[in-house]
This record gives C-alpha cells, sequence and structure tokens, in this order.
C-alpha cells in the first residue's frame, strides 16, 4: 500500500519522530513510503498546497508524524490542517493514524485534536502511537513500534476504525448585548490576548463587554498583528541563552507586555477543534521561557466564540494549561449559552481573584503535569540551565525519595499490618493514630 507520512515536526528530516516512521519504512519493505516535510515547508504550502495534493490523493494511509508542543501538535501542522480543509481535497474514507514523541505530557489532547480533525474530514481513523521520545532507543521500544504498524495494518484490511461520535450542532453565536462603562475603573493592569480580526463582530463584542463590565484597567493585544517570523523550531536555543533565535522580538515583547500584567484573559473563536494555528504559534513560542511557570499566581480566563461546551478536549486543554501555570482560572465565557450573564461572572470573578490574590491549590492536571516536567527538568539540568534555576529556587523539586521519615513510618506501618496478632492488639488505634496530626490542628484553631 501508499503510506504517506505528514511530517509536522518544523525540524524536517532531524525529528526525532520522523524517526520510527523510518523504521518502520525498513522493518515494511512491501509497502511504499512517501514522507512530505509540512511542519518545515508551510510557508511554501501556503502559496501552493497543489504540490502535495496528488501525494495525497494516492495515499492508502496517511500518518500524522509530530512531536507535541504545548499540549496539542506544533503550530506549523495546525497551519496544514487548515490549509487542507480549505483546499477542498476529498480524503473521505481513507485509513489516517498518527505518531508521536514527547515525554507524555498531556499527549492524549495532542492525540485527541488530530482524531477530531480526521473526523470532520471524514477519515478511518486509527488510534496512534504515543511514543517517548527514547522509545526507539530500546528493544522494547522498537518492539511497540512494530507491533503498533502490524495493528494499523490488520485494521485496514478488516476495515476496523475508531466510530466518529455523532458531530456537535454548529454554535448559536448569541448576541451579546453591548454595556455603557460609566464606573471608573480600578488601578492594575488586565491584558486580553486575542487574535481577533476586526470583522469578527461577534468576538470583539464579546471583548467590548468584558471591558465594559470589568472593574479593573484592560488593554488589548492582538497577536494576529504582531509580526511573527515563524512557529517555534523546537531548536532549544532558548534553553541555554533565554533567547529566542527568531529576530522578532516576541520574547522580550511577551515578558514586557503581557507577563507583567496583573492578569491575563485570552479570547478567540474556536477553529478546528482548537485555537487555531495563530494562538498556537503565540503558545509555542512562549517556549522562550522553557518549562517554567512564570506567570504563578496571575489569574487567568477566556473569552470563546464557538460551541466550546461540546469541545470536551478544548476543555481539558485550557484548565490544564491553567494548573500546570499555577493560575487560578476564572472562568470560560462563551457565546452558545447566555455570554451576556457569562462574560459578567467572568469579569466578577476576575475581580475577586485579583483583590483577594486567590489561587486554588492545583489539581491532577497540574500537579501530574508538574511532576513530568520537574523529572525531566532535572535530567536535563545541565541543558536547561534557566528551568533548573527556576525549579530549585520555588522548590519544585519534591522527589518522594526525599521524604525519608514518611518512608519510614510507612515501613513501621507495614509491620504492624503484616501480623495478624498486633493488627488484633492495635485494634483502632492505627487509624487514631493517622488522624492525630489533624486533631491537634484543629485544637490549636
Amino acid at each position: 500500500m501508499n503510506v504517506l507520512v505528514l511530517n509536522g515536526s518544523p525540524k524536517g528530516e532531524y525529528s526525532i519522530t520522523l524517526q520510527t516512521s523510518l523504521y518502520l519504512e525498513k522493518k515494511f519493505s512491501e509497502h511504499r513510503f512517501q514522507f512530505l516535510r509540512v511542519g518545515q515547508q508551510i510557508k511554501s504550502l501556503e502559496r501552493d498546497f497543489s504540490t502535495v495534493s496528488e501525494a495525497i490523493t494516492n495515499a492508502d494511509l496517511i500518518i500524522f508524524s509530530y512531536p507535541v508542543y504545548t499540549f496539542i501538535a506544533p503550530s506549523q501542522l495546525h497551519r496544514f490542517i487548515e490549509l487542507l480543509k480549505a483546499s477542498g481535497l476529498d480524503v473521505s474514507g481513507k485509513f489516517a493514524t498518527q505518531i508521536t514523541t514527547s515525554k507524555h505530557f498531556y499527549d492524549v489532547t495532542a492525540h485527541k485534536y488530530i482524531q477530531d480533525n480526521c473526523h470532520d474530514l471524514g477519515m478511518k481513523y486509527i488510534k496512534g502511537l504515543s511514543a517517548d521520545m527514547d522509545d526507539l532507543l530500546t528493544e522494547s521500544g522498537r518492539k511497540t513500534a512494530i507491533e503498533f504498524f502490524e495493528y494499523v495494518c490488520w485494521c485496514m484490511k478488516n476495515d476496523v476504525y475508531e466510530t466518529n461520535p455523532k458531530s456537535p450542532v454548529a454554535a448559536a453565536h448569541i448576541p451579546v448585548s453591548p454595556v455603557n462603562s460609566s464606573q471608573e475603573k480600578k488601578g492594575g493592569d488586565v491584558v486580553i490576548v486575542t487574535d481577533c480580526a476586526k470583522d469578527d463582530k461577534q468576538l470583539n463584542d464579546m471583548i467590548e463587554r468584558f471591558r465594559a463590565v470589568l472593574k479593573y484597567r484592560s488593554r488589548i493585544v492582538n497577536i494576529s498583528e504582531y509580526p511573527f517570523q515563524g512557529g517555534c523550531l523546537g531548536c532549544l536555543n532558548c534553553a541555554a541563552t533565554e533567547k529566542c533565535i527568531y529576530k522578532d522580538g516576541f520574547d522580550d515583547f511577551l515578558r514586557k507586555n503581557i507577563q507583567t500584567a496583573d492578569a491575563i484573559i485570552y479570547a478567540f473563536s474556536i477553529k478546528d477543534h482548537s485555537m487555531g494555528s495563530i494562538f498556537k504559534m503565540y503558545d509555542d513560542r512562549q517556549f522562550c521561557n522553557g518549562h517554567r511557570p512564570v506567570t504563578m499566581g496571575k489569574p487567568i480566563g477566556y473569552l470563546i466564540c464557538g460551541n466550546y461546551p461540546s469541545e470536551t478536549n478544548l476543555q481539558i486543554i485550557v484548565e490544564g494549561r491553567s494548573e500546570v501555570g499555577g493560575n487560578f482560572l476564572t472562568g470560560v465565557a462563551c457565546d452558545e449559552i447566555n455570554p451576556d450573564e457569562e462574560i459578567d461572572r467572568l469579569a466578577s470573578r476576575l475581580d475577586y481573584a485579583i483583590s483577594h490574590k486567590y489561587v486554588q491549590p492545583r489539581n491532577f492536571y497540574g500537579v501530574g503535569g508538574m511532576k513530568i516536567f520537574r523529572d525531566l527538568i532535572w535530567l536535563m539540568r545541565g541543558l536547561m540551565k534557566a528551568d533548573h534555576r527556576f525549579y530549585k529556587e520555588h522548590g519544585l523539586y519534591d522527589f518522594p525519595q526525599k521524604k525519608r521519615g514518611t518512608a519510614l513510618k510507612m515501613y513501621l506501618v507495614g509491620s504492624l499490618m503484616s501480623s495478624p496478632k498486633l493488627r488484633a492488639k492495635m485494634g483502632n488505634k492505627i487509624n487514631e493514630g493517622m488522624i492525630a496530626p489533624y486533631k491537634k490542628v484543629l485544637e490549636q484553631h
């Protein structure tokens, strides 16, 4: 069969992810593999998409190959999907899957993003391979890759693929009521980051109502007007220097014009189950800050135009971003149900969060994500020096092996619990001992 690998990595032939597909090409020589560097060549594809049309048309299987960048695929692959949909090329009925490499930081949301867009295009999607960056270097990793492709071949032979759930009803886009702001604004600084076009009346109306009811001064940063030279290249130049290799000044702009604000509001229209390629470029380029949650403690919120209630994957991304970043998510106001009330509630909660400096403790999304980063930075501290300093200064190296006292206590309790006689003699004393420290707190306060 004809296998087309869409290499979404901006590194092109130097992509680590690509090596898995090259390995499969050697192991399954009976199939014809073709590779397109759609991530690296996205600028030329914007000018002429016809250069890839023939390869896509002739493919029996399409493999989306990419590294996971900031919860999803790189912005270059986002843009490619936008171009593919806009081209009108009929890919319905074609089999598709994906191969990614990462440290498994939100690889699930990246895979769901590709799956949802494959379903939009009418493709027969087969569950993909999420590999660790080093898997291909191990015997077990190579075995997993081979077994994955064998499974894909079996699925194609037997016409087995992930069923497409019922498509959500199109967003209602309920009009937003204008508000005249007569109240004097408090001091402070709330920045609204958006890619809103001038003719996007709905999103502009949402932003204007939010600014009117918000008690704080606000300003808009429209990233669609920023002269980006391109999306993140994954070159790691910033890991050592804290400076982006691009000369467009975005790293300084980000630090001086956005991260200095008291709160950040993101405003966008849903595109292809995500925030769109411009916003994704903005997200990816924030890697100039490495893996450091430099806006910890700042409240954030969202103004989203589109059917957000039906976009479960996007909901996970939105919450996950705030949790990993240590930000209080003050709310997501969309225009699907009652935009006036949702926008007003968002402004009210943001007011409380700023005035009370309120931050909630991280949940699973944040705790789990930061543990992956913790272990990654510890191993790569020789390269990611700025990240390493930040993690040390903020006590993020909370390795469990440091808690030797707790571990010894657990050995003691385990020994006691292993003896039926001692367990019977102690009765309820173990439970009493476990809550004793908490009782002491209650007595003291």
